[in-house]
């Protein structure tokens, strides 16, 4: 089935713009990023929610396996020269390949077409964040290459990795410094970067002013909260009553009764 063109609602004119190809812009228009970018993306239910406990891929869950979330998410991946994520994540999701083909195959040329254009290696290179060390080796995408960041401790804990991969070092143990990372990757190549990392991540790269754009799917369903532990876009800090981190909205698009929302984080006050 065909995927039709997003409606543009709204777009704020001062945004880069890559050339994408030509059937990447029909669908979704205008889309690019500075030289150096770090940018999120969750697809969110209309009640906040954006993990379902323990249960993997609770993104395809939230969206019911929308095309045109996957697309987009396709589509942001082929921008990227890394896709930055947690140990956790990777846990929760089994099989999965963080790559633009896997998640949208039939725009896979496409997508690599953009990659060539903008001098991207064919497939962004997945960064996992681990203060422990504790990494599933046999994970497909970790077969298939990935950085690791931790600590000494989180280094020495870590059991054999396949010679695809490569390990940073930042501090002696505790949480993973987020700062040192994202310089660490920046001093290596990596300037353009999605984090697809959960809740927690995403909390520790806001808390630090290091999101650029926040990119919010919003699926047209009701999740609840009950028993489980649901967490909304970002976890383990809180801002708001005395300092909320205020967003600028950047772009906004609709694909049937989904919205698909864009914010600039850069700037903190409140409007």
């Amino acid at each position: 089935m065909a995927l039709e063109p997003f409606e543009v609602l709204f777009e704020d004119g001062r945004l880069a713009a890559y050339d994408l190809p030509i059937d990447l812009a029909q669908l979704y228009g205008r889309l690019g990023f500075g030289e150096t970018s770090l940018y999120s993306n969750f697809v969110s239910s209309i009640d906040g929610v954006v993990t379902l406990g323990t249960n993997p891929s609770a993104g395809s869950v939230i969206s019911g396996r929308n095309r045109a979330d996957r697309f987009f998410m396709g589509l942001l991946r082929a921008c990227a020269d890394a896709v930055l994520l947690g140990a956790g994540t990777l846990r929760a999701t089994p099989g999965h390949h963080w790559t633009p083909q896997h998640i949208f195959p039939d725009l896979a040329p496409s997508f690599a077409a953009l990659r060539t254009a903008l001098g991207r290696k064919p497939d962004p290179r997945l960064v996992l964040l681990t203060s422990g060390g504790s990494i599933d080796t046999r994970h497909p995408a970790v077969v298939s290459g990935a950085t690791i960041i931790t600590t000494e401790s989180g280094a020495r804990s870590l059991s054999a990795l396949p010679n695809t991969c490569d390990v940073i070092e930042v501090g002696k143990s505790g949480p993973v410094d987020v700062v040192r990372a994202l310089e660490e990757l920046r001093s290596r190549g990596d300037q353009v970067i999605l984090t697809e990392g959960g809740p927690h991540v995403m909390g520790e790269l806001v808390r630090h002013g290091l999101v650029d754009d926040a990119f919010l799917t919003l699926s047209p369903v009701v999740a609840g909260r009950d028993k489980e532990n649901r967490l909304g876009m970002v976890a383990g800090v809180e801002f708001l009553p005395e300092k909320g981190k205020w967003g600028q909205l950047l772009s906004a698009r609709r694909h049937g009764d989904f919205l698909f929302l864009r914010y600039g984080l850069r700037s903190s006050e409140r409007p």
